[in-house]
């Protein structure tokens, strides 16, 4: 008898993902340094824009992210997958140094606009964090090509905070309104590689961020299931948070998950003040609110039977393969974390 190594894979990555979710101890897998994980890296940042050309002229003209691929996609395979009948879209990857985020244009149909009363404790809030080596100098450049402030200036988080003194920071817009922020590491504090010398400023991402209602059940849905791990926490507040936020009275709990590869994800739980909105529950991929945290998994079809079984909310009626622009088509799904943030899984 013939066994079928693709369902058999399916069936394991199912066990685990049940077995973590209800608590179950099962016995210890044979390399602890690589257990079993829905999800083994992020490969990218999506976000949804208005308009594709502008889009990537700030993100490779004042950020100096790099264009790699740009193509258009459409058909009942692109409908299913992001849940939005019509579609047809224009998708850009661009790269900063290892990491990457993935820019969408729905020529149509056309979304809705952020709402313009969007504040940092909203929770469709998301944003990518870029590593600079000179936030002076980025700042005084983003000045030059007159973003949007958030923030008022760049912020110093105060020493008392083990785990994010020293650490410089700034939230900022980009031509949609998407947030996004550049932060400066101090010496002993980030990945290794943001403190190597280079001659550019604008070196990676570390993180995306999201706002979430509890941390705890984030933690169930990002560590639990995906297998993502814990890799730092902090609670934060003060006058340099508020500012930084740009939200009076800012107190958050803050904790940093990673795969094996690719940037952070960063949960943020305001436990002050009161008042931040969920996300709307017909958000949809064409909204400008819309972005997608892109998983790379070893089976998409596990990974969906997984989430599914679960009860996390699906997005695409079904696994579906999707052309990847130099590559092989890829099986690839979307779900939503228990905020209503988008997650698209792709097998890899």
């Amino acid at each position: 008898m013939h066994r079928d190594p693709s369902l058999a894979r399916r069936t394991a990555l199912l066990f685990v993902a049940l077995a973590l979710l209800l608590g179950v101890k099962g016995p210890a897998p044979a390399d602890q340094s690589a257990p079993a994980a829905l999800a083994r890296a992020v490969d990218a940042v999506g976000i949804t824009v208005s308009d594709m050309d502008r889009a990537i002229a700030f993100y490779t003209r004042v950020l100096f992210f790099e264009k790699v691929s740009d193509v258009e996609a459409w058909g009942d395979e692109v409908e299913h997958v992001h849940g939005v009948f019509g579609a047809r879209l224009r998708v850009a990857r661009l790269t900063l140094g290892a990491e990457a985020i993935e820019l969408t244009e729905f020529l149509t149909p056309r979304g809705r606009p952020l709402p313009a009363d969007s504040r940092s404790n909203d929770r469709w809030f998301q944003h990518v964090a870029i590593v600079v080596n000179d936030i002076d100098q980025a700042y005084l450049w983003l000045r030059r090509h007159r973003v949007e402030h958030v923030s008022p200036a760049p912020q110093t988080l105060p020493d008392w905070n083990p785990s994010a003194g020293g650490i410089r920071a700034f939230y900022f817009k980009d031509p949609d309104g998407h947030p996004l922020e550049i932060l400066q590491f101090p010496p002993g504090k980030g990945d290794p590689r943001w403190h190597r010398p280079s001659d550019r400023v604008f070196l990676g991402i570390d993180h995306t961020a999201i706002v979430v209602g509890a941390t705890d059940a984030s933690l169930r849905f990002w560590r639990d299931a995906l297998g993502l791990r814990v890799a730092g926490r902090s609670e934060n507040w003060g006058p340099e948070q508020e500012r930084l936020n740009n939200v009076f009275g800012a107190r958050l709990r803050i904790t940093t998950l990673r795969a094996a590869a690719g940037p952070g994800v960063e949960l943020l739980e305001y436990l002050a003040p009161p008042g931040g909105r969920a996300a709307p529950v017909d958000a949809r991929a064409n909204d400008l609110a819309h972005w997608q945290v892109v998983l790379a998994t070893p089976d998409a079809g596990a990974a969906a039977a997984a989430l599914r079984a679960a009860r996390a909310p699906l997005v695409s009626s079904r696994v579906v393969t999707l052309p990847d622009a130099g590559a092989a088509p890829r099986a690839a799904f979307v779900a939503r974390d228990p905020d209503g943030h988008a997650l698209q899984l792709r097998s890899r």
